[in-house]
């Protein structure tokens, strides 16, 4: 977290910075335990702890807030949180101590810049859903456009709205079906590695492994094969293209939390070494996608959106996202605009995922009755057997687990957006009758953290309970809100928006709404059944030892070190095959 200039009177406050951002902020600490301790940096209340002293900074920085935007919002309930509480913890945990202290909406002042933190279901779907097009996604745009583009998470509303008509049909049912055994390939590489591993450790009967580092290599994979037929091969081996992609997401997160945006002088991408190298790292990016996009274009198969979406994905060469964009007829995208979709979906889908299965594991390492539920699932299920797309709507539970992880570690923990028009956002549960007046330009921060850690919305909302979402919740006392119903959203895999009336939004909500999200829970879902298949997990250490990274989506700061061991099970009836 920083506060940047952008200009000598104005500051933005690069936090979480909208839908997807790479690593930003640091801490030490393990958020779900009984520990008493542990438990209070969860759900700390203000009013067990003495106020935190406020230092001249601190008081001269709220004097400016309440100065230059205080009487714009109203009456509005104010945190005035020190300029402090910007480094040594992450300020999602703030919001949430705030949260729990002046309600579901309220006014956070920072420096010259007031910001409203929505911690409500009911307001969340009013901005995100009902009212979507009268908001944008702001400061996001301006961090992840030399990276993204146009890409659909910064793009204009107006590309938004086209771009969306070709991407979201891609990802149709016979498309993610065929990807089941692209998922499934890739996590076998990772199994495979380990298994080698313990074939050369022959005189151990575990090893030592930074499965946070080998999901993010999983993912690449995926990404690589599934969007755009590319291999990267990471699991095994590195490449000039994998440290130009992860060269970019370091040189992101620098931008975050740098002061000056010194990068935008003249000649900066020229002089500046880590500018220099940043954009040798686009070229090596952009200089791959340019030629699988050119690749594509040779072979191009022109015909309707529905036509494509009936081929024969199982059994095609390339069944890639790319080749369906580039075969849609009546959408002749210049190769720009494709290389910025590419980038995108390269940028975020292989970061979500991998956060994803990081945290399943850290939570199921803590709770072995769940993993061992878990792996009884697994061996009735698939055996020793591969996982299929029918087999895979058979793993409810581990299914659930995956998005009992997301709603404890959401991934992004905010979403940013910005009002184009003045609006009146509701008043939300024990909020103002007569809601809340904000301005254009009102720069709002989505609390994911705060909506899914709701003790309004959630029974017992910090523990890790994959269960919970069997169960029907009815709120009456809640006026506007309906509650927790599975029947909503009939036949669907995973629980989602609609199901929760936005009290669970793990990949937003509304238009814009993340068009991966089923590719991403399904990939989440095979790799953690096949590891779980074929190994017995545990945390290297306590879970207090594991130390956070966190931006838009929730890392580790020194990987995620396990201790693997071949499960018995497995091995035993290996032996007899």
């Amino acid at each position: 977290m920083a506060i940047t200039a952008t200009s000598p009177t104005v500051f933005q406050l690069k936090l979480f910075n909208g839908d997807f951002f790479p690593k930003t902020h640091r801490f030490a600490s393990s958020p779900l335990s009984s520990s008493p301790i542990r438990r209070r940096i969860i759900c700390q209340s203000t009013s067990t702890e003495k106020p935190k002293s406020r230092n001249v900074l601190d008081n001269a920085s709220n004097l400016l807030t309440n100065f230059l935007s205080g009487g714009s919002l109203g009456a509005m309930p104010t945190a005035e949180g020190a300029v402090s509480d910007l480094f040594g913890r992450p300020l999602f945990l703030s919001l949430y101590d705030w949260f729990l202290e002046h309600g579901s909406v309220y006014k956070l002042a920072f420096g010259p810049k007031a910001f409203v933190v929505v911690s409500d279901p009911i307001v969340a779907r009013h901005i995100l859903k009902e009212n979507a097009f009268s908001y944008d996604k702001g400061v996001l745009a301006e961090i992840l456009e030399p990276i993204m583009g146009k890409g659909l998470i910064p793009a204009d509303l107006d590309t938004w709205k086209q771009r969306r008509r070709v991407i979201a049909p891609g990802f149709h049912a016979l498309y993610l079906e065929a990807m089941v055994k692209v998922f499934t390939d890739c996590a076998e590489r990772t199994t495979f590695k380990i298994e080698k591993l313990l074939e050369d450790e022959h005189a151990k009967e575990n090893i030592e492994l930074d499965l946070e580092a080998e999901f993010s290599s999983l993912a690449l994979d995926i990404i690589g094969l599934g969007v755009f037929n590319y291999d990267f091969g990471s699991v095994t081996k590195e490449s000039p293209v994998i440290k130009a992609v992860y060269g970019t997401l370091f040189e992101a997160e620098h931008r975050s939390t740098f002061y000056i945006p010194y990068w935008k002088l003249p000649f900066a991408s020229w002089i500046v070494p880590r500018q220099r190298k940043f954009r040798k790292d686009l070229e090596v990016i952009n200089d791959c996608l340019d030629g699988l996009i050119k690749n594509a274009k040779e072979t191009r198969q022109e015909t309707d959106v529905e036509k494509l979406q009936q081929r024969d994905y199982a059994n095609l060469k390339d069944a890639s996202l790319l080749r369906f964009f580039v075969d849609m007829r009546g959408v002749d995208v210049d190769d720009r605009q494709l290389r910025d979709d590419l980038m995108t979906m390269l940028i975020a889908g292989h970061e979500t995922t991998a956060a994803v299965l990081t945290w399943a594991v850290f939570l199921l390492s803590q709770n072995p009755s769940k993993m061992k539920k878990a792996q009884d699932e697994i061996d009735a299920v698939l055996g020793n057997g591969r996982v299929t797309y029918d087999s895979l709507k058979k793993l409810e539970y581990v299914r659930l687990i995956v998005v009992e992880s997301l709603r404890l570690y959401p991934q992004p923990p905010l979403l940013i957006r910005r009002s184009l028009k003045s609006d009146r956002l509701p008043g939300g549960y024990k909020g103002e009758i007569d809601g809340y007046q904000i301005p254009a330009g009102t720069d709002i921060f989505v609390s994911v953290y705060n909506l899914h850690r709701s003790p309004y919305f959630w029974d017992k909302p910090h523990e890790f309970e994959p269960e919970r979402f069997l169960v029907q919740r009815i709120s009456e006392e809640i006026e506007g809100w309906s509650g927790y119903d599975p029947s909503r959203s009939p036949g669907a895999l995973y629980p989602n928006e609609i199901i929760s009336d936005f009290a669970f939004l793990p990949f937003g909500g509304g238009p814009r709404k993340c068009v991966g999200d089923q590719f991403a829970l399904m990939e989440s879902t095979i790799a953690l059944a096949m590891l779980l298949q074929k190994f017995d997990v545990q945390l290297r250490g306590s879970p207090e030892e594991v130390e956070l990274v966190t931006g838009a989506t929730i890392h580790t700061k020194s990987g995620l070190w396990c201790n693997l061991r071949r499960r018995k099970r497995v091995a035993a009836n290996d032996s007899l095959t």
